[in-house]
């Protein structure tokens, strides 16, 4: 098949040829089962108008979630997230009752010279994850290590030690 000069689109005979079997039986439907094409209005620039608000939260009424991995060892619990781009200082890590909290401030995603986005895929502003921990863990400062490494937050916990379930005989 030959390709254009300046890309790499199909020119339209090759088109044919690739759809059509390239000189086997051609398959055409018949004229009356065709519908014409609707006419193509043309809206002057001015005319279209931006995206109304609706009464809908916007994405900003809500912090951005903080996706993470949870799991476990025969004695540790370890949560990661991804971070990049967070200092230290603008992450706060806390946990009470056996719920842990991440939350912070992802900041410099706004540029004072931007005039129009075109495309605008990654988060930025607060951000917060609270996880129900699936273990019960160790709460006290020598048990619990928080580090900020390559863009990755690792919270590894003491997991409490339990006693085996104990049989209870029934009588």
């Amino acid at each position: 098949m030959a390709r254009t000069n300046s890309d790499d689109l199909l020119m339209e005979d090759d088109l044919a040829a690739a759809f059509l079997g390239g000189g086997e039986e051609e398959i055409v439907a018949p004229v009356e089962n065709i519908e014409p094409a609707a006419e193509i209005e043309e809206v002057p620039a001015e005319e279209i108008s931006e995206p109304v608000e609706d009464e809908w939260e916007s994405a900003d009424d809500f912090p951005g979630q903080l996706a993470v991995d949870v799991y476990e060892t025969a004695d540790k619990l370890v949560v990661k997230a991804r971070t990049a781009g967070i200092s230290k200082s603008d992450l706060d890590v806390s946990i009470s009752d056996n719920i842990l909290t991440i939350s912070g401030v992802l900041s410099g995603g706004e540029d004072e010279q931007t005039t129009r986005w075109h495309i605008q895929e990654c988060y930025w502003g607060e951000f917060s994850r609270t996880i129900a921990l699936p273990v019960q863990v160790r709460e006290d400062e020598n048990s619990v290590k928080a580090e900020l490494k390559d863009g990755v937050l690792t919270i590894t916990f003491e997991k409490e030690k339990t006693e085996a379930p104990k049989k209870i005989e029934i009588q």
